[in-house]
């Protein structure tokens, strides 16, 4: 179970720790809460994208089965 990150490429704990400290060191700790915010946008952004794509695509494929139905009668 312990070689499953590695099986995928993902980091572990410590590539974790390094990877926070590197961005503490670059943003520093006061653009910090900043940026995690600004990730937190645009992730939000890109769900609710998401989710309008998903809703259009399942409308679309409910009229063309429709169609289908309605064309078999």
């Amino acid at each position: 179970m312990i070689y499953i990150n590695m099986l995928f490429g993902l980091p572990g704990g410590s590539e974790m720790l390094l990877i926070a400290f590197v961005v503490l060191l670059m943003f520093g700790g006061k653009k910090l809460p900043e940026l995690m915010k600004g990730l937190g946008k645009g992730i939000r952004e890109f769900n609710n994208a998401k989710a309008n794509i998903e809703s259009e695509v399942k409308e679309s494929m409910k009229e063309i089965d429709d169609k289908e139905m309605r064309s078999n009668k």
